[in-house]
């Protein structure tokens, strides 16, 4: 199986699954669901759920079991997006291609969107299928460190802040507003499955570079992308003023910088024993996408 095969399959089982850990529709408001399945339904690449799996299987677990993680994390970052197109954030009117969520709801429903997303996805993550209860309080742990003040919303904050960024924040804001749910999801799927702290710790470094190497990637696309590569209209950050990785190091360095993280994203595998070909595939795939 190729690794576009691979994802291929992940996405789509992901995808068939997605509506059995919805809220009921007796126990939520109607326009509610509507809005959060709007978002959640919306396409994607469902990459943080596919790396979960990745990282999940390469430790000797199964898709069905990292099911309700992966489940969970797609929708932080879902909610994370639909509050990110808010006129008071990112100011975006689409998204994967569609209508960003506020302007088909109105705001006061997009927040709420969101906010169901993210609290819903730590009942999903509690309830689990996991046997040992341990392993499903600490990807709760996990999951909540990455979303929380010092992850993604941390990142998001610095990213607002007002005035000229210098290289190293840049690097700050997207290792917390990006790379903080793609390391989630790298090492939720191998706590899950039991990996040991060794690997765990591996799988973090890897982790680390391929969330920044997924920016730098990102960054680029807008810069040279269409809307049909990147589901939203490109060039949207450098309109905005955004100091990106393109911005900051040119189109050029940013690449150099995308080959660099990737890089040493796969020689954190080669540290680990076992075979690790899938999440080293992952991550030079990922890296294709701003080549």
């Amino acid at each position: 199986m190729t690794i576009q095969e691979y994802m291929a399959a992940r996405r789509e089982y992901f995808n068939q699954k997605l509506k059995d850990f919805l809220p009921h529709p007796d126990s939520c408001p109607h326009k509610l669901l509507e809005a959060m399945e709007y978002s959640l339904y919306a396409g994607g690449k469902r990459l943080r759920p596919i790396l979960l799996f990745a990282a999940a299987e390469t430790c000797g677990g199964t898709p069905d079991a990292a099911l309700p993680y992966a489940v969970a994390l797609e929708m932080v970052h879902t909610y994370s997006l639909v509050h990110d197109d808010l006129p008071a954030m990112d100011d975006d009117d689409l998204r994967r291609g569609k209508p960003s969520n506020h302007k088909v709801f109105g705001e006061a429903m997009a927040i709420l969107a969101g906010d169901a997303l993210l609290t819903h996805a730590f009942t999903v993550t509690a309830k689990g299928r996991q046997e040992e209860p341990q392993l499903r309080l600490a990807a709760v742990a996990e999951l909540a460190k990455a979303a929380g003040p010092a992850g993604m919303v941390a990142g998001q904050a610095m990213d607002i802040e007002e005035g000229k960024k210098e290289a190293s924040l840049v690097n700050d804001i997207h290792r917390c507003k990006t790379g903080a749910l793609i390391k989630a999801a790298v090492r939720i799927g191998a706590i899950v499955a039991g990996a040991s702290t060794r690997v765990i710790h591996g799988l973090t470094q890897y982790a680390d570079s391929l969330g920044l190497a997924y920016q730098i990637a990102d960054d680029i696309l807008d810069a040279t992308g269409t809307v049909d590569q990147i589901g939203k209209n490109p060039g949207s950050d450098a309109k905005k003023g955004k100091d990106t990785f393109v911005t900051v190091h040119g189109l050029e360095g940013a690449r150099i910088m995308l080959a660099a993280e990737t890089a040493r994203a796969i020689r954190a595998l080669h540290n680990l024993e076992g075979d690790y070909t899938l999440l080293a595939e992952l991550a030079q795939y990922l890296a294709g996408r701003g080549e």
